[in-house]
């Protein structure tokens, strides 16, 4: 199992939400992987004096490259779903059986993630 990040889950750690939080400690105490999408990174990176905490937190998260092979798989994802959100779609591809995507857009991510047929958890932040 791993935590797969969404924009809305970094904006929860920038303003310090106690149950992200929570979440980021239990994965780090059982060496739980943690996955976010570049592209999340780019929504919410604006002040980096101010969003230190952030800074700190994403040290230890995996974000695997948006490269041309996965941009033609994400056309294809959207196309299927009728989405246009890239982001969502490749916090999505990150995801795998058995992991807890946490986001801001529940609805969203459920459908990208059934399309996909990928068995995760997608948890509200």
């Amino acid at each position: 199992m791993s935590l797969v990040l969404d924009a809305g889950a970094l904006l929860a750690i920038d303003h310090r939400n106690r149950r992200v939080g929570a979440l980021l400690r239990v994965a780090q105490q059982e060496r739980i992987a943690v996955r976010t999408s570049p592209a999340a990174v780019a929504q919410v990176w604006r002040h980096r004096a101010r969003q230190a905490h952030l800074a700190r937190t994403l040290a230890g998260v995996a974000a695997p490259p948006l490269d041309l092979d996965t941009g033609k798989r994400l056309g294809l994802l959207l196309g299927a779903t009728d989405s246009c959100d890239v982001v969502d779609a490749h916090v999505a591809l990150l995801a795998r059986a058995g992991d807890r995507v946490l986001t801001s857009d529940p609805e969203d991510l459920r459908r990208l993630l059934d399309a996909l047929a990928v068995d995760a958890s997608v948890v509200c932040v």
